[in-house]
């Protein structure tokens, strides 16, 4: 059966925009590949540790004896990773805070980026372990900033989750979410149209 993973990331709960996309998207897929074929994680509902100096030397495997908080950042660690390798989609929401993605999601990629785990530097360069992954990232924003240089998200995904082995990415853009009733309407309908667009 395939399988989705959808990590939201917003810090608005219900009146999150990116949350709601994420739902549509999730509806549908569960639709066409049945119950139990969608895992939510709520990134900002059950958050990951901001990353210190104790942590990634638990990440790193570079403690004799782990703390107990050491112990509990390489399981949370382990399960987020272990969630990536068992489903085969992976959907990311990423609404844009700043210019750049949240900060929920930032701490989710500092404890999946784990070297030898999910991936490994060679003399040809870094090689990503989490191979074989379709990607859809639903990017909301306040203002309109696809295609410009104030658009940090898209860059930074695209990096990061390459880094990792996955380069089979699409965004879908809902953008001028800060401009009044009407803009959010048609954002959201342009997004859904896009995901009604899909093939899941």
């Amino acid at each position: 059966m395939s399988k989705a993973l959808i990590l939201k990331s917003s810090i608005l709960g219900e009146h999150s925009q990116s949350s709601q996309l994420a739902d549509y998207l999730g509806d549908r897929f569960e639709s066409r590949h049945g119950a139990g074929s969608v895992t939510v994680r709520d990134l900002a509902g059950t958050p990951v540790e901001v990353l210190d100096a104790e942590l990634m030397a638990a990440l790193r495997g570079s403690v004799a004896e782990p703390t107990p908080a050491q112990q509990d950042a390489l399981a949370l660690s382990d399960t987020l990773v272990e969630e990536l390798k068992s489903h085969d989609t992976i959907v990311v929401t990423a609404p844009m805070y700043n210019f750049n993605i949240p900060t929920q999601l930032k701490t989710w990629c500092d404890f999946v980026a784990r070297a030898g785990v999910t991936f490994r530097y060679t003399e040809q360069g870094p090689e990503g372990f989490i191979t074989g992954k379709r990607v859809i990232v639903l990017t909301t924003r306040g203002g309109l900033h696809r295609d410009t240089d104030h658009d940090l998200v898209t860059p930074y995904l695209r990096t990061f989750l390459g880094f990792l082995g996955m380069t089979d990415i699409e965004f879908v853009y809902a953008e001028g979410l800060g401009m009044g009733e009407e803009a959010v309407s048609t954002a959201q309908a342009s997004a859904r149209a896009e995901i009604d667009a899909l093939s899941l």
